[in-house]
């Protein structure tokens, strides 16, 4: 179980390097010399991205603690 756990901490940070662009936007911050704005746009799909996915895994959680408790 503590390996269970390990992984899925560690797979949580992994999506922190992606690039979340569609080919749209990434050809219009390209031509951007600082690249700050492509970065923060990256960030901000990421972000985006990733909240359906935690609400999702919360509520599966709680399914399985409500329906997995064992008594006492």
């Amino acid at each position: 179980m503590k390996n269970k756990i390990i992984f899925l901490v560690f797979s949580c940070f992994m999506f922190l390097e992606t690039n979340a662009q569609c080919a749209m936007c990434r050809a219009v911050l390209e031509s951007e010399e600082g690249q700050g704005t492509a970065k923060s746009i990256n960030d901000g799909i990421v972000y985006l991205m990733a909240i359906p996915y935690i609400l999702v895994a919360g509520i599966a959680f709680a399914i399985y603690y409500k329906y997995n408790k064992k008594t006492a």
